[in-house]
Parts: structure tokens; C-alpha cells; sequence
């Protein structure tokens, strides 16, 4: 019997010329930060140059809303669609089904509304697929959009 005395034949040194510890690199976001100067939107901000002045000045700012949509319903709709909704005054009245990209569909109406609060029911054309639409509705140029689902 072999007896080896003060070290173990199994056991290693450790080789601490090759064990370096480096700091962990930062993490890098992968969404693009951009750095700009850009101004915020207000109704009246846009402009070309110096045209941009004199419009503003000559259009009159609106005062209130002009449309409040109260409700669409029922969601999802299959034949027919009901659009609660209050005008402040008479005002020219479109509704337009628009996809997911933003092209025109089918136009619903275009029409002289008076003002105050009405119900508008719309049938839905046969033709539309099953999915997944936007209902555009404007009133005195000034858009509302909700979405709808069609079965």
C-alpha cells in the first residue's frame, strides 16, 4: 500500500496567471435614441416658412369641440351599427369605415346634421371581411376615430 504524505492526487492548483476579472460590458438598448430639437404640436403650429406667419394669422382658432361620439355599439358588429353622438352645431357629417392601413373602405354617410344629440344606425355592406376596421367619423373637418370589430 502506497501512502503519499501532504498532497492529494486528486486535488489541482488553481492557475491564477490565467483568471482575470473584466467588468461586464453595458447593456445596449436596441431602440434607437434620437436626439432632436423638435418643437411640440399645437393647432397652428404647422407651417412652411415664412407662408406660415400670415396663415396664422388669418385663421380663426376653433372654440370647442365640434362632435363628441358618445357611443358605438354594439362592437363587434355584424349587419348593423348604432352611433350615439352630440354636434354643437349643424355641421357637415361623414362616416367612412377605413382598414388597418388607413385606406377608405366604405363610406356610411355624407350629410347635412343638425345639431344636438342623435342616434345614427348604419347598415354594414356584405362585402366587408371578417376583422378588424377603423370607424372614422368627422364632423366640421375635426376627426374621431374608434375601432370596430366586423363579424
Amino acid at each position: 500500500m502506497v501512502v503519499l504524505m501532504g498532497s492529494s492526487v486528486f486535488a489541482q492548483k488553481v492557475d491564477t496567471a490565467k483568471i482575470s476579472y473584466k467588468p461586464k460590458p453595458k447593456v445596449v438598448s436596441r431602440v434607437p435614441q434620437i436626439k432632436a430639437n423638435i418643437t411640440p404640436y399645437k393647432v397652428g403650429n404647422i407651417g412652411l416658412g415664412s407662408i406660415s406667419n400670415q396663415t396664422t394669422l388669418n385663421t380663426p382658432l376653433k372654440s370647442g369641440k365640434v362632435i363628441t361620439v358618445l357611443k358605438v355599439y354594439p362592437n363587434p358588429v355584424s349587419e348593423q351599427i348604432n352611433i350615439s353622438l352630440k354636434l354643437e352645431r349643424e355641421t357637415t357629417f361623414v362616416v367612412k369605415i377605413t382598414d388597418m392601413l388607413g385606406n377608405d373602405v366604405v363610406t356610411l354617410a355624407n350629410e347635412r346634421s343638425p345639431a344636438g344629440e342623435q342616434t345614427k344606425t348604419y347598415t354594414i355592406p356584405n362585402r366587408l371581411n371578417t376583422g378588424i376596421y377603423f370607424l372614422k367619423i368627422v364632423a366640421g373637418g375635426e376627426p374621431v376615430v374608434k375601432r370596430i370589430s366586423v363579424l
